[in-house]
């Protein structure tokens, strides 16, 4: 099986503005030759915004149109969450696309109702797994960090991560966190956060990066940036062959 390359885009994203923010990544994005998968933060086109009625879009709109021809020009997969409306309601909507336009996508379980999310949004419900290059992704958002369960390796995937406008107040759970899911789950661990200042006056750090199954993590730090990271297919299953404590995991339902 072979080792892959993982880019993150960390941004300063330009507020409630998504046709700014597309030709921004699209700049951002120019020099990367070659990567598998290039991930985005949560609602990278607007930053984590509670006007869904002003910002929503559709799955055949702009932004997931901007995906697919930067997933075919980087011949990568590339995910990010949008604010998508479909069938009367409106998610927070993590979408990958696969370099050949097919896409799956995963809703946001766990809204955070401190910042309002779960009066402008709906809640979705099921765990998503994508299987890419003989790799298995586990996508998340934001929040969902805070509830292991939720992301509790059952499907023996190999990779999660999590799309995020983590704020600079609780930044050092976000470190924590991250370093636990990795170790818990024995999966390489990717958290995707933006930097800057939002429309409502909350600051964020960034500190997006990759922390490997045994808990190592590489953080990028507080500036706009992109950084690919090479990540190990071998290295990742002779470690739960070696430790595999995995085989004494729990099993159980989430409704």
């Amino acid at each position: 099986m072979e080792n892959l390359k993982i880019t993150i885009i960390q941004p300063d994203i330009i507020w409630e503005n998504a046709k700014a923010n597309l030709e921004k990544y699209s700049g951002m994005l120019e020099n990367i030759k070659q990567t598998d998968v290039i991930i985005l933060p949560e609602m990278f086109t607007t930053g984590f915004s509670m006007q869904p009625e002003k910002l929503k879009e559709t799955m055949d709109g702009a932004s997931v149109k901007w995906m697919q021809q930067i997933a075919s020009d980087k011949n990568a997969a590339l995910i990010g969450s949008l604010i998508i409306e479909e069938a009367g309601k409106i998610y927070n909507r993590a979408i990958w696309v696969f370099p050949e336009g097919k896409i799956e996508t995963y809703d946001k379980r766990h809204l955070y109702s401190m910042g309002q999310e779960h009066l402008h949004y709906a809640s979705g419900k099921d765990k998503l797994i994508v299987e890419y290059k003989g790799w298995k992704f586990c996508p998340q958002i934001c929040y969902d960090l805070r509830f292991p369960v939720f992301a509790r390796n059952l499907e023996d995937y190999d990779v999660v991560f999590y799309m995020a406008n983590w704020p600079s107040a609780r930044h050092h759970v976000w470190k924590n966190l991250l370093i636990s899911r990795a170790i818990e789950n024995q999966a390489y661990c990717f958290g995707v956060n933006r930097v800057g200042t939002d429309g409502i006056g909350l600051n964020y750090l960034g500190d997006s990066g990759c922390i490997s199954p045994k808990g190592f993590p590489e953080f990028m730090g507080d500036s706009e940036s992109i950084q690919t990271y090479n990540i190990s297919y071998s290295e990742l299953h002779n470690f739960r062959q070696k430790f595999p404590l995995l085989n004494d995991r729990d099993t159980f339902s989430i409704l």
